[in-house]
């Protein structure tokens, strides 16, 4: 399943791009702008003179489809969140193993190093 969602999010980036590039070489109404300087005369000689009415075909149906896609892909994303194995995406579960208490560490002293105070009951010998 995730295969195909992978597909047809390929497919919708492209269709956006396309859907981009068509606005972008219509002509506004006054003849001017974006699609003027992009497309120039050669969207005229490539498509006659009725280049709005193709481009304007084209952007209809390159909506559609970007429409339609979304949608299936939306579907698909929830049909493959609620059909997913429970134990797919956890981490598996560690016990750790029981430990029997020790008893407690004696103090960590460096070797041949005297205490700072000597231990309580020890008179200074002479």
């Amino acid at each position: 399943m995730s295969l195909l969602i992978g597909v047809l999010t390929f497919i919708l980036v492209i269709t956006s791009l396309f859907l981009v590039l068509i606005v972008l070489m219509q002509r506004a109404k006054t003849d001017g702008g974006v699609g003027a300087a992009m497309a120039g005369g050669a969207t005229e000689s490539a498509f006659g003179a009725e280049t709005n009415n193709v481009l304007s075909g084209a952007t209809i149906k390159g909506a559609i489809v970007f429409f339609v896609l979304s949608f299936v892909l939306y579907l698909a994303n929830i049909y493959q969140a609620k059909h997913q194995e429970a134990g797919d995406n956890k981490l598996p579960t560690v016990t750790a193993p029981a430990v029997a208490p020790s008893a407690a560490p004696a103090p960590l002293t460096a070797p041949g190093a005297q205490p700072a105070t000597p231990p309580p009951g020890d008179a200074q010998k002479p």
